[in-house]
């Protein structure tokens, strides 16, 4: 395994999800495929990705809404329980994954409602809601690293709920994730909860870091700044990674790790590449290090599948003074880092709230549709 190019990325301590799930996947093979034949550890999936799955995918999820037609199901119950259906037989699928990995890897990941991303109480129970309903130990809710989020992130995890900590984009946020990480978990603690049977990894957004950048150097124009393109994405994410590593030498995580807690990994999220000049599996290959994950689109996937480059090693490691030049010169070019990542995370939020409404008026109108020809039959 440690001779292609996914056996050396998880040398190096990456493991490797697939940012993707559908019903059509789930019924043909082709998730188990993947799973069983490239390595796939984990999945995620989020409101965009289901929106696109439902969209494409109709024929598939047909006897499901006839069934929940007839029940008289509402649009938001009928989106729960289709949702909650494929990442059932997902974690079961991922659940020999999940055994052999000791709860590390396995988990499949299930957002919250977004509209719930400014209400740390409506999250948390719909955070209740979700594991009760999937009910499977491999299952991790994810929730958005708002203000309020967090607080349903550390609620979540005191109860002994994986989470899945979702759009963040900059250090300082991260840092305030793991912060709600280790508060949680000393809540666990005290409540009783087994640490070890407690997983969480910290959803960290690149490739969309380096688009909104790019697009603001290209505006400055010249040498120095076109220098500068590509880089800024792996740069900050090096550097939330240094942040981890401080987090893991800190005593209060040394408390928890002697309590049998696991570490919330770093999951490096949006890796697909955006811009066809650059390598297709950069984000993968650049990010390459212990102790984390990341989760690709198939044709991500594929590619590193067939030519990634990692070689085993970490390729964070020594790179830090580096990744601390490149974005200490984005102020040169009028480039404001924070406000560019704040904006960038604000409009993530928006995107899968909107992608979360569409689907709820797609069901609605599946269920009505459905509704009159089963009463006019």
């Amino acid at each position: 395994m440690t001779r292609t190019p996914i056996g050396r990325l998880r040398q190096a301590g990456t493991s490797l999800w697939l940012d993707h799930l559908s019903r059509a996947d789930l019924h043909d093979g082709s998730l188990a495929e993947l799973v069983a034949g490239h390595g796939v550890l984990g999945i995620t999936s989020n409101p965009t990705i289901l929106a696109q799955s439902l969209a494409s995918g109709a024929e598939a999820y047909a006897p499901h809404l006839d069934v929940l037609a007839r029940k008289g199901a509402s649009a938001r119950d009928a989106l729960r329980e289709l949702a909650t259906y494929d990442v059932r037989r997902a974690a079961d699928l991922l659940e020999p994954v999940y055994r052999e990995t000791g709860g590390e890897d396995g988990h499949v990941s299930l957002e919250v409602d977004p509209a719930h991303a400014h209400d740390a109480d409506a999250t948390l129970t719909e955070a209740r809601l979700l594991r009760a309903e999937v009910g499977r130990p491999n299952l991790m809710v994810k929730i958005p690293a708002t203000p309020e989020g967090l607080r349903a992130v550390t609620g979540a995890l005191a109860e002994g709920i994986n989470v899945n900590a979702t759009l963040i984009f900059s250090r300082e946020r991260y840092a305030r994730v793991a912060e709600a990480f280790l508060t949680g978990l000393e809540q666990a603690h005290r409540a009783g909860h087994d640490l070890s049977r407690i997983a969480s990894v910290a959803s960290f957004f690149v490739s969309r870091v380096d688009t909104a950048v790019d697009r603001e150097l290209d505006r400055a124009g010249g040498d120095e700044p076109r220098a500068l393109r590509g880089r800024a994405a792996v740069a900050n994410a090096r550097l939330a990674y240094a942040r981890w590593e401080e987090v893991v030498a800190g005593p209060r995580w040394r408390r928890l790790a002697a309590l049998g807690a696991r570490p919330q990994r770093l999951l490096w999220a949006s890796t697909g590449v955006k811009d066809p000049t650059y390598e297709d599996t950069r984000y993968v290959d650049e990010l390459a290090a212990p102790a984390t994950v990341n989760t690709v689109p198939p044709a991500t996937l594929r590619a590193v599948a067939d030519h990634g480059r990692a070689d085993g090693r970490s390729r964070i490691a020594g790179t830090y003074d580096d990744a601390r030049r490149v974005l200490g010169a984005l102020p040169c070019f009028g480039i404001d880092f924070d406000a560019l990542t704040d904006r960038l995370a604000r409009e993530a939020l928006a995107a899968f709230k909107a992608s979360w409404e569409q689907m709820s008026r797609q069901v609605d109108e599946s269920l009505m549709t459905r509704r009159v020809l089963q009463e006019a039959a």
